[in-house]
């Protein structure tokens, strides 16, 4: 396939250019004024922008949530992902705690097989674990492990694990990423809410302030700069939260960020409608001046990756509960958290982009080269180098996309952004050579998508 008249914006830069596919599903070429070759397919990117397949670092596929189940699997999350430009996922292995972590691997891999896009994987720890099993991951090109700090009895570990699991990976070259949540004090919150008859949905966001996420982020911080070792913070939520990524920044900390789109878009006045639980993500939505600094930090390069923390569930089983309670959840504290995002993460930062928010080569950057970079998939995965997988986004800033359930392809029976239409869309969306999406419709088939090993970070004392 060649793909001509194109807007090309990559690490490179932003410039017009022709793309080649070359027959082996790498991109064979890159330069101005290609001719075509006998028999080749010829697509016309004229008005539209050539960029690399967009690379979501954090989904939540098949994953049992207490009673009930995330409403996409692997079928339907990566083909839902196809159709908006994002050609390769990286999930989390979240087995139950005291589960072996190599046997959820093997589980998680089983479970990715229908893909129809590339798959990577992050391992989540929820336990001590020895540096026999980081290593052995990373051996399988799991290369980044997930501590939570929130949700005790569950997934929360304490720092001195923290500690341990980040001294093996920097040793082996991996890379922890971490729920920065101060868990044991929302918990008191949570207790203390209950106690006092505040069940609602909005107790929620009352009982995990920004404060609790920034003072996590801060012990965090500390305990990397002990271990001598990068951290990376998921779904980085707040302004509070960002200034302390910031502060640890100047004191020398390698610490990496990660926010999401409704992070940069919507606000707990949600939680106070009738469906308000179908609103309900950990850490909460904020108010929007924490929207303005994030976008800030977007575009400052405090924060290196949008990612999604795709978790969806249908309006049923959000209201059972994570228990699964005929008459639904009790209290909030049994609400299901997370939401849809993986099919419109790249429109909506798009959106900033048309705003002066940041711009088109940040866009590009943020969604598809710093995490293939920061993840060990660059320069596979993110880039339109020669070379490269040829998972490629021809994307048309004109084409308007309905973002209301019935109109995406999330298996998911609602959508945060009901109502609302966004310009820009992908018309064309390859992985790797192949033909996965075209105008709104994924046209891949289940399957094609391969499980990707990741490298270890270069630098690593083991």
């Amino acid at each position: 396939m060649l793909i001509r008249g194109g807007r090309l914006v990559d690490v490179v830069g932003d410039r017009g250019g022709d793309l080649r596919v070359g027959r082996d599903g790498r991109i064979d070429r890159v330069a101005p004024g290609l001719d075509p070759l006998d028999r080749e397919e010829v697509v016309d990117a004229g008005g539209c922008l050539v960029v690399p397949g967009g690379v979501d670092a954090h989904t939540h596929l098949h994953l049992p949530v207490g009673e009930v189940r995330v409403s996409d699997d692997f079928r339907t999350g990566t083909a839902a992902a196809a159709v908006g430009g994002t050609t390769t996922v990286i999930d989390y292995v979240t087995g139950p705690r005291g589960a072996d972590p190599l046997e959820a691997l093997a589980t998680w891999q089983r479970w990715a097989e229908p893909a129809s896009v590339d798959v990577g994987l992050h391992m989540t720890f929820t336990g001590a674990v020895d540096e026999g099993t980081v290593a052995a991951c990373v051996e399988r090109g799991v290369t980044s492990f997930k501590l939570y700090m929130a949700y005790p009895g569950t997934l929360q570990v304490d720092d001195g694990v923290i500690l341990d699991v980040l001294r093996a990976a920097g040793r082996h070259g991996g890379l922890v990423t971490v729920h920065a949540e101060n868990g044991s004090a929302i918990e008191t919150l949570r207790r203390r809410a209950l106690a006092e008859g505040r069940t609602g949905v909005f107790e929620h966001s009352r009982t995990r302030p920004a404060l609790l996420e920034a003072e996590a982020v801060g012990r965090v911080g500390v305990l990397a700069e002990l271990a001598g070792t990068p951290v990376y913070i998921v779904h980085v939520s707040s302004a509070p939260a960002l200034a302390a990524v910031r502060e640890a920044r100047r004191r020398g900390v390698d610490m990496l960020a990660e926010t999401c789109p409704q992070y940069l878009e919507l606000g707990p006045e949600l939680l106070e409608r009738a469906d308000g639980d179908n609103f309900v993500c950990t850490p909460p939505l904020r108010d929007p001046w924490h929207h303005e600094e994030l976008w800030h930090g977007l575009s400052d390069g405090t924060v290196q990756t949008v990612a999604t923390d795709h978790c969806p569930f249908t309006v049923a089983d959000r209201r059972a509960g994570m228990r699964a309670r005929p008459q639904g959840w009790a209290d909030f504290t049994e609400i299901p958290g997370g939401m849809p995002g993986i099919e419109t993460r790249m429109a909506l930062v798009w959106e900033g982009a048309v705003a002066g928010r940041i711009t088109v080569e940040d866009w590009v950057r943020l969604c598809a080269e710093a995490p293939a970079r920061t993840f060990g998939l660059w320069p596979q995965k993110g880039s339109l180098l020669p070379g490269a997988d040829a998972d490629v986004v021809v994307w048309d800033p004109a084409l308007r996309q309905g973002l209301d359930a019935g109109e995406l392809h999330m298996r998911t029976d609602h959508s945060p952004y009901a109502g609302r239409a966004v310009s820009g869309w992908p018309r064309l969306v390859l992985s790797r050579g192949r033909v996965v999406a075209r105008a709104g419709r994924y046209v891949g088939e289940p399957g094609w998508g391969r499980y990707v090993a990741r490298s270890p970070r270069q630098g690593a004392r083991g």
